[in-house]
């Protein structure tokens, strides 16, 4: 099962080290991580995603607990939760009908172009892991030349009865 785990952290230097570090050395795989400073520059939030049963979930999270540095942290995949992926994706698209049905897809898709080159576009695109994967998917079949993605960023749906945080 995936696990979508949401961690206050204090904004110190090495801490996303300590917990990806820790996570490893137990033999936790992390599928997306992201991190930013909130709006309190001593915190940064934390997101990632995790796969696994409820006993892997329960040690992952018992791990994070003991490091001095984790404020809190919440499993919000339990919740109602707004998910979002960045990606930034370089496509062949020479002048023609191929880069006119590229721009079709973008516009289907949401995203947005860029940058354009002689014989490429650079797209952007936000959404659910869902679309994101669907787009790419796309434009494999025109050529992709570079793409990029953030891990997951996500946040507890206003009004949504959230877990107790973890102390």
């Amino acid at each position: 099962m995936r696990h979508v785990l949401s961690a206050l952290v204090q904004n110190v230097p090495g801490v996303l080290a300590h917990i990806s570090g820790m996570l490893a050395s137990r033999g936790y795989n992390i599928d997306s991580l992201a991190v930013g400073e909130t709006d309190d520059p001593h915190l940064s939030h934390m997101t990632f995603v995790v796969v696994g049963d409820e006993k892997t979930l329960a040690q992952v999270r018992k791990q994070l607990e003991k490091i001095v540095t984790v404020v809190r942290v919440m499993d919000i995949s339990a919740t109602d939760f707004v998910e979002r992926d960045l990606m930034l994706c370089k496509v062949q698209a020479a002048p023609g009908p191929s880069r006119s049905e590229v721009r079709e897809l973008v516009d289907i898709f949401r995203g947005r172009i860029v940058d354009v080159g002689p014989d490429e576009i650079t797209i952007e695109m936000s959404g659910r892991e869902s679309k994101v994967e669907a787009f790419i998917e796309r434009m494999r079949t025109y050529g992709i030349i570079e793409l990029v993605r953030t891990g997951r960023i996500a946040m507890v749906r206003s009004g949504a009865v959230s877990e107790e945080p973890v102390e």
